[in-house]
């Protein structure tokens, strides 16, 4: 057995000798549920965007029949986690794509349709060596590893050319990332959108907050952070379903005047979808902040952003 074990999310074996079925596969996902299996799903249903971007990154749209009701893929149907058993059946799915907040929330619906034969298995990365393992997991699953791969290869390549340019600059802009205004939460070391910041080059003044068990979330609260207020060059905001909290209401929070950057203007937004989900875009969220925080060093172009002179 030749096994790759893939800390907290899961664990990907490739099975072969004695005994086995040649080529099959095992994955432990991130419920501690164990799944073989010897050939690739064809009919797969994704309740998590994440997963379904992924799947149409590395070509696998071929084996998609149905996607969360958030996610932007057209032309596929609908489900959700609040649908029926039923609803499900009648697709015909191979394979349930879930992640752990279903499997919390839902845990009925996850059991009536493992009852029924069809595989669910929850994944969802918490870091980004993680994350690119999770790749390579959804392309065995779907019969597609080496585009899963070639998509791992061409994310580390493009994430050491930023690393390269960012790394040596001599004077780096300090930043807080507010990941939700209530309670002022932000991201704790390690997490994705604390990957990307680092990767542009900023600095992150509250590399010491701590997270919430179980999540990349922490409160920093409010007398911490205007502690830091003098030194902070940059107010960044994660916007999206996660925080629909506006500039206004970030420049007229009481004692906000006393964070350099937000009495300067330095108030600047992010796409959650760019910086909190576990696909591809992550980068183009690392080049989004690099441009906020060096727009001489990240230009605009038509395609997004893209590092000056590559």
């Amino acid at each position: 057995m030749i096994k790759r074990c893939l800390p907290i999310l899961f664990c990907l074996c490739l099975l072969g000798g004695s005994g086995a079925v040649a080529g099959a596969a095992q994955i432990t996902d991130a419920a501690g549920q164990v799944v073989t299996f010897d050939a690739p799903f064809s009919r797969i249903i994704s309740l998590y965007s994440a997963h379904t971007d992924n799947l149409l990154a590395m070509g696998a749209g071929d084996v998609l029949i149905g996607a969360s009701k958030s996610d932007g893929a057209e032309d596929l149907p609908r489900f959700s986690y609040h649908d029926g058993t039923e609803r499900f059946l009648a697709a015909r799915p191979d394979l349930v794509l879930i992640r752990p907040m279903i499997e919390r929330g839902y845990g009925r619906l996850v059991a009536s349709l493992k009852a029924r034969g069809i595989t669910v298995i929850s994944l969802q990365p918490g870091t980004v060596d993680e994350m690119m393992d999770y790749w390579v997991a959804l392309g065995l699953l779907s019969g597609h590893e080496d585009e899963a791969r070639s998509l791992v290869s061409t994310f580390e390549n493009e994430t050491r050319r930023i690393r390269d340019l960012t790394q040596e600059m001599a004077a780096k802009r300090t930043v807080f990332f507010e990941a939700m205004h209530g309670k002022l939460r932000t991201f704790s070391k390690g997490s994705m959108a604390a990957w990307a910041l680092e990767l542009a080059g900023g600095i992150n003044v509250a590399e010491d907050a701590v997270p919430s068990k179980g999540s990349n979330i922490a409160i920093y609260g409010k007398e911490r952070l205007l502690a830091k207020g003098p030194t902070i060059d940059i107010y960044l905001v994660q916007q999206g379903r996660m925080n629909r909290v506006t500039r206004e209401e970030i420049k007229n929070e009481p004692g906000f005047s006393l964070i350099r950057a937000v009495r300067e203007g330095e108030i600047h937004f992010v796409d959650e979808a760019l910086v909190s989900r576990p696909t591809p875009a992550l980068l183009k969220g690392a080049r989004r902040i690099g441009q906020i925080l060096y727009p001489t060093l990240f230009e605009p172009t038509t395609e997004g952003l893209t590092v000056h002179g590559q």
